[in-house]
């Protein structure tokens, strides 16, 4: 087997990117504190054509250089915006329709593997602070609370791998 070169992964130009059908998922990211985090989740959000990511908070807002270092150009093509209160989003797009799924681990949360999306409808997915979460008041303003069932010892996953776990499942789920 031979290693693909970049030219023959026949990706599409940002151009495209911006004019093609995206899967119905937004990404709400509260208060993230780490730019490395915010970039993989812009380049996660580019790989599974993501209509839109919402920074809220303290989360920081391209252009930076150190969310470029991990979003490699993926903060050109992804649609996003800056929010201040989460909260008030969360009811924005409630009111729009989409189905706020908080990514959180709370009493009787939702299995990841189990959850299936409905045909036709929108999601945004909450990501929470890397210490703190999900706030507890955009938990209890969620639809639905998702959880990654895990059977180690630590207590969570990263933020950007949580993103990536999510979106992937999403993604397949909705095709």
């Amino acid at each position: 087997m031979r290693k693909l070169k970049n030219n023959e992964l026949n990706r599409i130009s940002v151009a495209e990117f911006k004019t093609t059908a995206k899967t119905p998922l937004i990404v709400v990211l509260d208060n993230i504190r780490s730019l490395n985090n915010i970039g993989a989740v812009f380049r996660s959000s580019d790989a599974f054509l993501i209509e839109k990511i919402y920074l809220c908070g303290i989360t920081a807002t391209p252009p930076n250089k150190d969310i470029h270092k991990t979003a490699l150009g993926a903060t050109e093509s992804v649609a996003w915006e800056y929010v201040e209160d989460t909260l008030s989003l969360i009811k924005k797009l409630k009111e729009a329709k989409v189905n706020v799924l908080a990514i959180e681990q709370v009493e009787n949360s939702t299995k990841l593997d189990t959850f299936q999306p409905k045909k036709g409808e929108i999601y945004a997915i909450v990501m929470g602070n890397e210490v703190k979460g999900v706030q507890q008041e955009v938990v209890n303003a969620a639809d639905l609370c998702i959880e990654i069932p895990q059977l180690g010892t630590k207590h969570s996953l990263n933020i950007s791998v949580t993103t990536g776990i999510v979106l992937w499942d999403l993604f397949q789920k909705m095709q």
